[in-house]
């Protein structure tokens, strides 16, 4: 079978961009801080758009997503469970065994240094992930 061909069309981190523009509010000028800090702390963050229009980062795994709500912006961390926080900035889901998630709502200010150690250390959590072998049955 033939593989298709990639949809063509605009890129994520366009597609990223225009989520932010159209936000037009303190949502979008958050969300494009905290896109910023992901980049500051990765250089080398994927940007990818996934379920219908969700910005995501990745390096080796996902990092965390990006949601503009009417009165948040949440940033899911996808193994924030397994990140210290010491900073205290997980606010949301905290009682999952996976994620963690900073809601960010309007005139909040978030502690950049802390947030982007946040983002190195998944970083590091999937990088460690990936060089594991993977587990194989006992027999």
């Amino acid at each position: 079978m033939k593989k298709s061909d990639p949809v063509e069309g605009p890129s994520a981190s366009a597609l990223i961009t225009n989520k932010i523009a159209e936000l037009g509010d303190w949502r979008g000028a958050t969300l494009g801080r905290m896109r910023a800090l992901i980049h500051e702390a990765d250089l080398d963050v994927l940007e990818e758009w996934k379920w219908m229009g969700t910005p995501v980062w990745s390096h080796d795994g996902i990092l965390c997503t990006g949601e503009s709500y009417k009165g948040v912006v949440k940033l899911t961390f996808a193994k924030g469970a397994s990140l210290s926080d010491p900073a205290g900035l997980f606010n949301a889901s905290l009682d999952g065994n996976v994620r963690r998630a900073i809601d960010i709502r309007e005139g909040d200010t978030l502690d950049a240094s802390a947030f982007k150690a946040l983002v190195r250390e998944a970083v590091a959590l999937n990088a460690a992930a990936k060089k594991k072998p993977a587990k194989t049955s006992k027999k």
